[in-house]
C-alpha cells in the first residue's frame, strides 16, 4: 500500500513548515514503511542553517523519521487520529548522523516496527540519500489523548 500527500495530510496533523513526509512508497502494517522527503532550497530552515552551506538539521531528519513511524503506527492499529489525540516522541536512542543532507537531495525514510507494548512503539529507523545512509536511530513513540 502507498500514500500520496492527500492521504498523509489526512493522517498527520503537521502542516508547513513542519510536515516532513511527501509520499509513502510502501507501508506494511505491523512491519515497515518506506517514505520520501524531498529536500528543497525553499525550506525555511536553510536561511539560518547554514546560509553559506545549507544543511538539513539532524533533528528535522529525526522528525521526518518519526512522522513516517507515526503513519506506520496508525496503519498497524488501523486508526485515523483525531483532534483529541497526539502522537509524541517517548525517546530517541543510538542516533547517528552519517552524511549531510543538502538542497536537491531526496531523503528515503525506512522505518521498521521493532515492538509494540502498552501503547509504546519502538522503531528502528534510517534515512538515506541515493542509498547512502544519512541518519539512523531507534525511536520510541506513543499516542496520548489531549485533556481538555
Amino acid at each position: 500500500m502507498s500514500m500520496d500527500i492527500h492521504g498523509i495530510l489526512k493522517q498527520l496533523p503537521h502542516r508547513y513548515p513542519i510536515l516532513l513526509v511527501d509520499r509513502v512508497i510502501e507501508i506494511v502494517p505491523g512491519e515497515r514503511i518506506k517514505a520520501l522527503k524531498n529536500v528543497t532550497i525553499n525550506e525555511p530552515f536553510f536561511n539560518g542553517h547554514f546560509p553559506h552551506r545549507p544543511v538539513m538539521p539532524g533533528v528535522l531528519m529525526l522528525e521526518a523519521l518519526a512522522q513516517a513511524a507515526a503513519l506506520l503506527a496508525f496503519a498497524t492499529l488501523n486508526v485515523v487520529p483525531d483532534d483529541q489525540s497526539v502522537y509524541y516522541f517517548a525517546g530517541i536512542d543510538a542516533a547517528r548522523f552519517k552524511r549531510p543532507v543538502e538542497p536537491g537531495d531526496q531523503l528515503t525514510l525506512d522505518v521498521k516496527l521493532d515492538r509494540m507494548k502498552a501503547g509504546i512503539f519502538k522503531f528502528k529507523a534510517q534515512a538515506s540519500v541515493a542509498e547512502a545512509l544519512a541518519v539512523e536511530a531507534e525511536l520510541m513513540c506513543t499516542m496520548r489523548s489531549i485533556e481538555a
